[in-house]
C-alpha cells in the first residue's frame, strides 16, 4: 500500500500524459525558462481566436478533439511528382532584399482555420470589446444566458509552399489549438495569391510544432530551402508573413540572426531555435525566415513578450523552427503521416509542487497518476503513485522537465528512472517506446 494517501485530483499543477500530452486546464501563458515570471512566450497565430482567448481567460474549455498520439503505422506513401523538402546548399550570389522578396513571395500562403467551440452564455459582448471586435471585424454575442452556443473561431497564419502540388508547410499552432483547448480545426483554408483553397491535414505534431497540408492545385511555386546548420550570427535575415490577419498579406521585415540553438520551453514543449530581431507577430506563424541567398532557414513560430503588470516592454526577441528539423519532420509526415522515432513513457502524471510536497510530506518530482498497459513504463516496474525524481541521474521536478530529458532521446533508447516508493528510493531501465503524432 502506497504511503501517500491523498485525492490526486486536488493537486495543483496540469495534468499530462505523453499519449495525450495536452494539459487539461488551459495556460494562460507559455514561459521561457529563463526569467519565466517576467516574460510569455507567444506563439504567433493571430485572428478571433485571439478574441476567444481574451474573453473566457481562466475558463476552461473542454476540447472537442483530443490527441490521441498512439495510431498505427500507415503503409509508406509514394507520391509521384512530390518534390520532397531538400535542403539545398548556399550559392555565392547574395541577394538585395528586393530579389529575395521577388523570389519567395510566390511561395507565401495566408492560412484561415476555423474551430469549434460551445460556450455557456454567462455574459453579452458586442463588436468592439477590448477594441478587439474592430480590429478583426467579429465579435462574440453571449447573450441568452444560462444557454449553450456554438461559436467557431477563427484563427490565422502564414505558410510555405514545399511542392508545385499544393503541399505546404506550416505551424501546428496555426491549425491545432492546445492553449485553449479547441483541439483540430474543423475547416482549413489557403489563400494562394487571389485563389482560396480547401486544405487537408496530411500530418502535425505539437511537440515540435509543425504540420503539413495539402491543397488540390498545381502548377505553385515551391521555396527552396537552405541549411540553417550554416547561419551565422549576426547574418542579415528576412521574413514574409500575416501580421494581425490577413487584411495585412505578404509583409516584409528583416533583422539579423540574434542567436542559435536556443533551447526554448513552449508549452511545456522543449525546442532548439535559431532567435532573431526580426519583427514577428501574430499572424506570422508558419512563415519563413530568409537567408541572404532567398533560402527558407527557419519556419517563424514564436516570440517573447512582456508578462504581468509593470513588466518591463519586450522587442525583438522572435523565435524561428530551424529549416533542417523542418526538413525530417516534413518528410515523415509525407511518408508516414506522423514524425517517427518520438520516445514514449506511457505514463500519466502530475506535479508534485512545493505546496503538495510540504503538504504530504512527498519529495519534489513526478507524480505517477496511471501507467498505460503494455507500455514502456509498465514493462520497466513503474506503478501508479510513484514519484519519478530524476532521469539518467539528472534531477527533474516537474512533467515538463521529465519530457525534456526524454526528448533528448529516440524511441528504442534507454534510459534509467530514479522514483520514490513507499519512502524508498528505487531505479529501473526503461526501454523506450516509439510515439505517433494524430492525423485526423
Amino acid at each position: 500500500m502506497n504511503e501517500y494517501n491523498f485525492n490526486i485530483e486536488e493537486m495543483g499543477g496540469d495534468y499530462y500524459s505523453d499519449e495525450n500530452p495536452s494539459p487539461k486546464k488551459p495556460k494562460k501563458h507559455t514561459a521561457l525558462k529563463i526569467a519565466a515570471s517576467l516574460m510569455a512566450m507567444t506563439l504567433v497565430s493571430a485572428g478571433s481566436i485571439g478574441i476567444y482567448r481574451s474573453v473566457t481567460e481562466g475558463k476552461p474549455v473542454d476540447s472537442s478533439t483530443e490527441v490521441s498520439q498512439t495510431v498505427e503505422e500507415k503503409e509508406p506513401t509514394t507520391i509521384e511528382n512530390m518534390n520532397m523538402l531538400h535542403i539545398e546548399e548556399n550559392n555565392s550570389t547574395v541577394l538585395t532584399t528586393e530579389e529575395i522578396v521577388k523570389k519567395v513571395m510566390p511561395s507565401v500562403v495566408g492560412v484561415k482555420s476555423e474551430f469549434e467551440m460551445q460556450q455557456q452564455n454567462n455574459n453579452s459582448f458586442g463588436n468592439g470589446f477590448g477594441g478587439f471586435g474592430d480590429i478583426f471585424g467579429y465579435g462574440f454575442d453571449f447573450g441568452n444566458s444560462g444557454q449553450t452556443q456554438q461559436q467557431n473561431p477563427i484563427g490565422t497564419g502564414t505558410g510555405v509552399i514545399i511542392s508545385e502540388d499544393g503541399y505546404i508547410v506550416t505551424n501546428a499552432h496555426v491549425i491545432y489549438d492546445s492553449q485553449s483547448g479547441l483541439g483540430l480545426a474543423v475547416g482549413i483554408e489557403v489563400l494562394v495569391g487571389d485563389d482560396t483553397y480547401t486544405a487537408e491535414v496530411i500530418g502535425y505534431d505539437v511537440d515540435c510544432d509543425l504540420a503539413v497540408l495539402k491543397i488540390d492545385a498545381e502548377g505553385l511555386t515551391a521555396a527552396e530551402f537552405g541549411n540553417s546548420d550554416d547561419l551565422n550570427l549576426g547574418e542579415d535575415v528576412t521574413a514574409i508573413g500575416n501580421p494581425l490577419g490577413l487584411d495585412l498579406m505578404n509583409t516584409v521585415t528583416k533583422g539579423i540572426v540574434s542567436g542559435l540553438n536556443r533551447n526554448v520551453t513552449i508549452n511545456d514543449k522543449s525546442m532548439s531555435l535559431i532567435q532573431t530581431d526580426t519583427a514577428i507577430n501574430e499572424g506570422n506563424s508558419g512563415g519563413p525566415l530568409i537567408n541572404k541567398y532567398g533560402q527558407v532557414i527557419g519556419i517563424n513560430s514564436s516570440k517573447m513578450s512582456s508578462s504581468g503588470f509593470g513588466s518591463a516592454s519586450i522587442e525583438g526577441i522572435c523565435f524561428a523552427i530551424p529549416s533542417n528539423k523542418v526538413s525530417d519532420v516534413v518528410e515523415d509526415f509525407i511518408t508516414y503521416g506522423y514524425v517517427k522515432g518520438k520516445p514514449q513513457l506511457g505514463i500519466s502524471c502530475r506535479d508534485v509542487t512545493e505546496e503538495i510536497s510540504q503538504m504530504y510530506d512527498m519529495p519534489l518530482g513526478v507524480y505517477v497518476v496511471e501507467v498505460t498497459e503494455g507500455s514502456a513504463a509498465e514493462k520497466a516496474g513503474l506503478k501508479k503513485s510513484d514519484i519519478i525524481t530524476a532521469v539518467d541521474g539528472e534531477n527533474v521536478k516537474t512533467a515538463a522537465e521529465l519530457t525534456a530529458q526524454k526528448n533528448l532521446h529516440s524511441a528504442g533508447d534507454e534510459i534509467e528512472l530514479t522514483f520514490m516508493r513507499n519512502g524508498e528510493e528505487m531505479t529501473t531501465t526503461l526501454t523506450l517506446d516509439e510515439t505517433a503524432a494524430p492525423v485526423e
